[in-house]
C-alpha cells in the first residue's frame, strides 16, 4: 500500500463503519426493505464503477426481452433532471443520464425509466404498465430501500472486491463483506481463454456462501459506429494511429484492443460520466490533428458517443472520423446456462 493509501485509510475505515452500520440497520429490519409484487432485478458493485455494468444489463435483456415485458430503472446519473421520467423521442444524455440513453438507443421493445427515488419508480411503471413482468435495476447493490428479487454483483477481474479497501484508500462503497447478499457474483473482463485452474483460484479465493453462483465473463467488440450517423463501418479498420478518449472508470480493455489494430494508440482520459465541453472538443481535434499521419481515426465508448451527442460544441468534431465501439457479454463455458436458470427460477 502506497503512503497515499495508509494517509487515508482512516478516513475509509470512517466511511466504511458508516456503509457497515447502515447495514446492519437495514439487516436487523429497523430500516425497511420494500419488495415489489413483480420480480425485480439487481444488478451493481461494491467498488465505484468500472465493473461493467451497462454491458451486463444489456445482456439481461438480450436474454428475457423475447419472452417478458422488461423495464429498466436507473437513478440517472449526470442528468440535469430529477424525479421520475420515462424515455422517449425526446430523451437525451441530459434529461435521463447516459447508460440510460444508450439502452434506449438500442432497444425499442423496453421501457427504459430513471427516478433517484427506485421505489418509487418501480410503483410508477407498475401502475403506467399493467402488462409488466419485471424490473432490472441499473447500480442499485448499495440501494437497500428495494429488496431485489435476484441481486448480480460483477467484479472486475483485474481489481477484485476481495482485494481491495473500502475508499477513499481503495475503491469500494463498503466493506468486503456485503458481498454476502449478492445471489449471483459475475467475474467481469476476463481474458479470452479462462484456465479452469484460474475458476478454481477464484473460487477459493472469494469463499462464497453455499446460495450463491460465480460466473465468468468477458468482453467481445463489436465493430466501429460512427457516432453521429449511427453507420456502421463493414470492415475492421486498418490504420496507423488511432485517438482514444474516454470518460469510463476503467478503459484498458478497450486500450488492449485497439492497440492490436494501430501501431500507435494517443489515450485521452477524462472522468467518468463527463460532461464534454468546447475545451475538451478542441483538445480532442488538436491531438488528432497533431498525429503526423494521414491514416489515423479516432475512437470513444459508446457511453461518451451519448454524451458527446448533447455536447454544445460538438460541431467542432462533425468533420472528423470519430467512432464508436460497442461491446457485448460473452459467458465462460456453462455461466450462461447457469444465469438463464437463475432467471427462469425467479419468473418460476
Amino acid at each position: 500500500m502506497d503512503i497515499k493509501k495508509i494517509i487515508l485509510l482512516p478516513v475509509s475505515i470512517v466511511y466504511g463503519l458508516i456503509t457497515f452500520i447502515r447495514n446492519i440497520l437495514f439487516d436487523m429490519g429497523i430500516f425497511r426493505e420494500k419488495k415489489h409484487p413483480i420480480p425485480v432485478i439487481s444488478v451493481g458493485n461494491l467498488s465505484m464503477g468500472g465493473t461493467g455494468k451497462t454491458p451486463h444489463v444489456e445482456g439481461l435483456i438480450w436474454i428475457l426481452k423475447t419472452r417478458f415485458k422488461i423495464a429498466t430503472l436507473s437513478r440517472g446519473y449526470g442528468r440535469k433532471t430529477k424525479g421520475f421520467i420515462v424515455a422517449n423521442g425526446n430523451a437525451d444524455a441530459n434529461s435521463i443520464g447516459d447508460e440510460p440513453m444508450q439502452y434506449y438507443s438500442k432497444f425499442d421493445d423496453i421501457v427504459v425509466a430513471v427516478d433517484e427515488n427506485r421505489n418509487r419508480g418501480v410503483k410508477k411503471l407498475m401502475d403506467l404498465y399493467d402488462d409488466l413482468d419485471t424490473v432490472i435495476l441499473d447500480d442499485a447493490f448499495q440501494h437497500r430501500w428495494i429488496k431485489p428479487d435476484l441481486s448480480i454483483l460483477l467484479t472486475d477481474y483485474h481489481k477484485m472486491f476481495h482485494q481491495d479497501f473500502v475508499a477513499p484508500s481503495g475503491s469500494l462503497r463498503e466493506f468486503r463483506r456485503g458481498s454476502k447478499r449478492a445471489d449471483i457474483v459475475i467475474v467481469t473482463k476476463t481474458p479470452v481463454v479462462l484456465s479452469p485452474i484460474t475458476r478454481r483460484r477464484f473460487i477459493d479465493e472469494l469463499h462464497l456462501e453455499p446460495y450463491q453462483k460465480l460466473l465468468f465473463s468477458k468482453i467481445k467488440y463489436e465493430g466501429f459506429v460512427c457516432w453521429q450517423s449511427g453507420q456502421v463501418l463493414d470492415h475492421t479498420p486498418n490504420v496507423s494511429t488511432i485517438v482514444l478518449f474516454a470518460g469510463i472508470a476503467n478503459s484498458y480493455p478497450l486500450q488492449e484492443y485497439l492497440q492490436r489494430l494501430c501501431t500507435d494508440l494517443v489515450v485521452l482520459s477524462f472522468p467518468d460520466h463527463h460532461e464534454y465541453k468546447e475545451s475538451d472538443c478542441q483538445l480532442i481535434k488538436k491531438t488528432y490533428e497533431e498525429q503526423f499521419t494521414s491514416n489515423k481515426m479516432i475512437v470513444t465508448t459508446e457511453k461518451d458517443a451519448q454524451r458527446l451527442l448533447v455536447c454544445d460544441a460538438k460541431n467542432l468534431l462533425e468533420d472528423l472520423p470519430v467512432y464508436y465501439v460497442p461491446i457485448q457479454v460473452v459467458f465462460h463455458q456453462n455461466d450462461e446456462q447457469e444465469l438463464m436458470d437463475s432467471l427462469d427460477n425467479l419468473f418460476r
